[in-house]
């Protein structure tokens, strides 16, 4: 089964109080270095608008076709998840490695992605006219918005995180492609391929959002640069933020999940909702969808309490968090970028066994040599635990201050004074040191070896 934690425990050289503290100091100073410099105002009007992917034939046709050999791999191959390409493809390269080069490079993922493909295929105005006998595709309704994509987002990681022992299995992994390409198709084919890829359309909003923190901008708009996509806000909905949020809260859920703390707290549960019964999985699903409103809450508040310092009168708390959400981008990338550093690593060996036997036959007619056969052995010490406690750490402290710079250009820009403005970013900056110190321990709770009175 993918795991998240490999390697030995290792001890801080520094207490964990001081290491949280220390995070902390570091966002307070960075702040005091933006705190005195005067933003400059902008008056453009840039519009959230996801650029669905356009058409072309080679790459989608490509990504089509290895898609279905991925699912047909996964319906007739091994069933043991580190015996079945499908599985590891789909979970570490799709949904951990792609999120984290895209945010690093851009959204480049339009032209491969085959559920965009399977879209725009399936509405054509002749699909359309055969199946619902007519050409012109029904309005994106804007009650909508985006929940479409969150919601499916929602699905797929209470999936890995809750239900990883089922939906792992490569079976099931393939089952759920199908039924989520026959879901575009149908998207395609009622809303045309533009409104649901530009909405709905899960991968395309997901790598889209990504990719505003990427250096390339591709079909997105802003400045060239890292973080240069967030100078376009996102949009004042509750189904955009709740989209947005969530890819933040689905990491800090997964670090929960880590910590001694979780493991301890579920062990006293009665055997109904014992972890690995469908008590458990109600409960754990439960926790997840409730951290996000919390946080939504949180943060929310934090927005709108700045908004008030800046005396920003008549802004809601959407609309004050929506415009403070970019800054919160940079801290859900490099929380996924700390917590799956060595999940990565690790469990990205088992590529090169699958690439040379991808469904784990013996009776596989295409023998390859090292390491792309059996021979290979995974290492789990390829990338020492003391070398990832510190890179986490340089990774959030450097995630939290691009949030802190980016927060104090957007109320600088937003409040009608620099006296105002300035008074603005205390509220905001309470939220971000709070969320450095809680994402700096529960990073620190799998790596941290407790004593028996601290445990």
């Amino acid at each position: 089964m993918l795991a998240h934690a490999f390697g030995e425990r290792y001890d801080s050289p520094v207490p964990l109080s001081l290491f949280v503290l220390g995070g902390a100091l570091v966002v307070l100073l960075s702040f005091a270095l933006v705190y005195r410099r005067e933003v400059a105002p902008d008056d453009t009007v840039r519009a959230d608008v996801v650029v669905p992917p356009s058409g072309g034939r080679v790459l989608p046709a490509l990504s089509v076709g290895v898609l279905a050999l991925l699912v047909l791999g996964g319906l007739l191959g091994s069933q043991e998840v580190s015996e079945n390409l499908l599985p590891v493809f789909f979970w570490l390269v799709v949904w951990v490695v792609l999120p984290l080069a895209v945010g690093a490079v851009g959204d480049f993922t339009g032209p491969v992605n085959p559920f965009a493909a399977i879209a725009r295929a399936a509405g054509a105005p002749a699909v359309r006219k055969a199946v619902l006998n007519r050409t012109a595709p029904l309005p994106w309704p804007p009650a909508l918005g985006w929940w479409v994509a969150a919601v499916l987002f929602f699905g797929v990681v209470v999936a890995e995180l809750v239900l990883n022992e089922t939906a792992t299995l490569p079976r099931v992994t393939a089952t759920g492609l199908v039924v989520y390409a026959l879901v575009c198709a149908v998207g395609g084919i009622v809303f045309g391929a533009d409104a649901w890829n530009g909405r709905g359309e899960m991968f395309t909003v997901l790598f889209a959002t990504w990719g505003r923190l990427g250096w390339w901008r591709f079909r997105a708009g802003g400045r060239r640069g890292f973080a240069g996509g967030l100078d376009v806000p996102f949009e004042a909905s509750a189904s955009r933020v709740v989209t947005v949020l969530l890819l933040l809260v689905s990491v800090s859920f997964d670090g929960l999940l880590s910590t001694p703390q979780w493991g301890t707290f579920t062990a006293a549960f009665p055997a109904g909702v014992a972890p690995g019964s469908a008590g458990y999985e109600v409960f754990a699903t439960g926790t997840f969808a409730v951290l996000a409103a919390v946080t939504l809450a949180v943060f929310g508040a934090f927005a709108v309490a700045a908004g008030r310092a800046g005396a920003h009168d008549g802004t809601t708390t959407m609309r004050a968090l929506t415009g403070l959400l970019p800054s919160l981008l940079p801290i859900a990338y490099g929380y996924l970028l700390a917590h799956y550093l060595q999940y990565v690593v690790v469990n990205g060996q088992l590529l090169f066994p699958l690439l040379g036997n991808p469904v784990g036959s013996d009776a596989w007619p295409l023998p390859l040599p090292y390491p792309f056969n059996d021979d290979y052995v995974v290492s789990t010490a390829l990338l020492p635990t003391a070398v990832v406690w510190y890179v986490q750490i340089v990774v959030i402290v450097v995630a939290h201050v691009v949030a802190v710079v980016l927060a104090h250009r957007h109320l600088g820009r937003t409040a009608s004074t620099v006296a105002l403005a300035r008074r603005s970013e205390w509220p905001w900056l309470a939220a971000m040191v709070g969320y450095t110190m809680l994402s700096l321990w529960l990073l620190a709770q799998p790596l941290v070896e407790h004593s028996s009175g601290s445990a």
